[in-house]
């Protein structure tokens, strides 16, 4: 029994280790690389550390998560059950914000307990991600049907709505590139897509002639058009996100020496406008390796995508990618004045418990289903480091 119990002892350590080894480090160094950059600019603000403080703590809770989902099997997320339980509960938790959630600068976004914050609408875009995966891996051959677009549509738009109506325009404008990405990659045809887009042009007529657009988001988008029309009002963030980011130049101003965010020139400057912020302190270089690392993630969860054992892994990946480069491209969008303000973070950078543990996890969730992608590459690694 003593000889019986080390080597089940001894076993449980290889499989251990051959888990550990199985992850994507490259995607994990890229992601930590990013979330680490804005730890730096954080902890450079003037009289101010409990960004960074706060920040560092939800990085190694993250970190540790990510390593824990990592050890999983996420077989069980193909289950119908666990899929609508996920989907329901988070739009649950978007309803109950309308009665119960924290009200901060007009959106009810969030829940306090105690000093710790929580934002539903991170959860509800995974959750997303994972219905949309289940729905067109079971549908693969027939998505070519209109029906499971209008119906795969309908699932989103829920979700899209009691994030808008938070309101909170940004997260519900990601989900539906979520949608829209999941869509395009099953097999859309071109004639599909031109009916998407008449339909989402229609819908968007409605929400600004319909009233339903609030005048402040009104003046957002016509500041977009025209973004010097009035630097001093509806413009005045974005006209000072660009002064920050071009003050950088190539090298930067050093870090600790930007003046837009130190001087309180640049508002939100350790969320919304982060990367305006990086970018005067550390420059076109700086900018330059912040983009790799953020390519490199990308690039590695694409790849993890498409080796994946299932439709489900495939889509699941697919929608991940979707959402980092969609919170890249309207962010890095807003801060050198090529898109509306519309407060979504920049991926891994911006302050933010919520955002930064859900991404985390999302690349663990990513690595367990790594690991049974390829069973023959998984025998390689034991067959190298056991000698077996």
């Amino acid at each position: 029994m003593t000889d019986f119990g080390a080597r089940l002892e001894s076993e449980s350590k290889k499989t251990l280790l051959v888990k550990i080894l199985s992850i994507d480090w490259v995607m994990f160094i890229s992601a930590l690389l990013i979330s680490l950059a804005g730890l730096v600019t954080m902890n450079s603000f003037l009289g101010n550390n409990s960004f960074f403080q706060h920040q560092f703590v939800w990085l190694v809770v993250s970190v540790i998560i990510f390593f824990v989902f990592s050890l999983f099997d996420f077989h069980f997320l193909r289950r119908t059950s666990v899929v609508v339980s996920i989907y329901v509960f988070a739009c649950l938790s978007l309803l109950a914000l309308f009665s119960l959630g924290m009200v901060t600068k007009g959106s009810q976004s969030w829940f306090s307990f105690g000093g710790v914050s929580f934002q539903p609408a991170e959860l509800a875009k995974i959750s997303v991600i994972i219905l949309l995966a289940k729905y067109f891996s079971r549908r693969h051959i027939e998505i070519a049907n209109f029906r499971h677009i209008l119906v795969s549509g309908i699932y989103a738009l829920i979700v899209f709505i009691l994030v808008f109506l938070q309101p909170d325009f940004g997260s519900a404008f990601i989900i539906f590139m979520i949608w829209l990405g999941m869509v395009l990659l099953s097999g859309l045809s071109k004639k599909h897509l031109f009916i998407v887009l008449a339909l989402g042009s229609i819908v968007f007529s409605a929400l600004w002639f319909g009233g339903i657009l609030d005048n402040y988001q009104k003046l957002r988008i016509k500041n977009f058009l025209n973004p010097t029309a009035d630097i001093r009002g509806t413009g005045y963030n974005a006209y000072q996100s660009t002064i920050a980011v071009g003050s950088g130049q190539v090298l930067g101003k050093g870090i600790g020496y930007g003046t837009q965010s130190k001087l309180k020139f640049l508002p939100e400057y350790q969320t919304d406008f982060i990367f305006a912020a990086f970018s005067e302190e550390w420059g076109f270089v700086g900018v330059t390796l912040l983009f790799g690392a953020l390519c490199a993630l990308i690039w590695r969860v694409i790849a993890n995508a498409f080796r994946g054992s299932t439709n489900f892994e495939i889509l699941f990946g697919v929608g991940l990618a979707t959402l980092f480069v969609s919170h890249f491209v309207l962010n890095a969008g807003m801060n050198i004045g090529l898109l509306p303000v519309t407060g979504v973070t920049f991926p891994f950078m911006s302050y933010g418990g919520t955002h930064l543990l859900i991404s985390f996890a999302s690349l663990g969730i990513l690595n367990g289903m790594r690991r049974y992608q390829k069973t023959a590459h998984n025998n390689k690694l034991k067959n190298e480091f056991f000698g077996l």
